[in-house]
């Protein structure tokens, strides 16, 4: 029988090329835990691993069972810890390259992506794509069959918006972007579970972004324009357990940055 997610520990094969290894580290924000994308072309060996997951030694353990230690490179898809955290572990096992956004996530010698770039590893050819808005350096991977998204667009639930730098203009023009070259090709989450096409997924991410954008505008037609993010939050998210308020929180302040800008505007 073939495995399902959620599946900790054992390798998922999900299309011809992606596989994917669960992470054991589920909480209210990284759902069932942290997915680690490894790609391997037909008749490889070796391969590209994208987002190592968290500092946990038994993860870094399965990686290098998964792949033999054979990684040509390891990608990042953003700066989160539950992403970044295995990096050092990873290359003192394996000696992967490492390359990301951000530079200090950089190993082996190696430079920052860049928008649009392709990467040619292990057989593979993987393009680099800038998807702000969940974090201002996130970053989806486009292959010929699938979209890795990081936390861009989740397998379940829906992404927040970091309130450090994650902009809610940026995010819907990146999920404008990624309609637009994904449509047709399976949608590989960092969290959640796989889904055959990211169109439907995408399609349902833009119109909840709209209609609580809606809500937020009622809510403030309701407190006052200058009301606190909190006061918003709880208005709009009043039917959501409060222990999710603080994440909510978060994209309510980019979405009150969004709003307020189109005022000025």
């Amino acid at each position: 029988m073939a495995l399902e997610h959620p599946a900790y520990g054992q390798l998922r094969q999900v299309t011809p090329t992606a596989a994917v290894l669960l992470a054991n580290n589920p909480n209210q924000m990284t759902l069932d835990g942290t997915n680690t994308w490894i790609l391997r072309a037909p008749g490889r060996t070796d391969c590209v691993v994208i987002d190592p997951g968290p500092e946990d030694a038994e993860h870094s353990a399965d990686i290098v069972r998964a792949t033999g230690g054979e990684i040509a490179l390891t990608l990042i898809t953003h700066r989160h810890h539950d992403h970044t955290g295995g990096i050092d572990d990873l290359v003192a096992r394996t000696d992967t390259r490492v390359r990301a956004k951000t530079a200090e996530f950089l190993r082996g010698g190696t430079r920052t992506l860049s928008d649009g770039e392709v990467i040619e590893a292990a057989g593979l050819r993987i393009i680099a794509l800038d998807t702000p808005g969940h974090t201002a350096d996130s970053v989806s991977f486009l292959l010929d069959d699938a979209v890795v998204t990081g936390d861009t667009v989740l397998g379940a639930g829906t992404t927040v918006l970091d309130a450090s730098d994650g902009a809610l203009a940026d995010y819907l023009a990146s999920l404008d972007r990624l309609l637009a070259v994904g449509a047709g090709r399976a949608l590989l989450p960092a969290h959640g579970p796989d889904h055959p096409d990211l169109e439907p997924v995408v399609r349902y991410y833009i119109k909840h972004r709209h209609e609580r954008l809606q809500q937020v505008r009622a809510a403030l037609a309701s407190l006052g324009p200058d009301a606190a993010a909190m006061d918003v939050v709880r208005t709009v998210y009043a039917d959501v357990d409060p222990s999710l308020w603080p994440a909510a929180l978060s994209s309510v302040t980019a979405q009150l940055e969004y709003l307020r800008q189109e005022i000025s505007d």
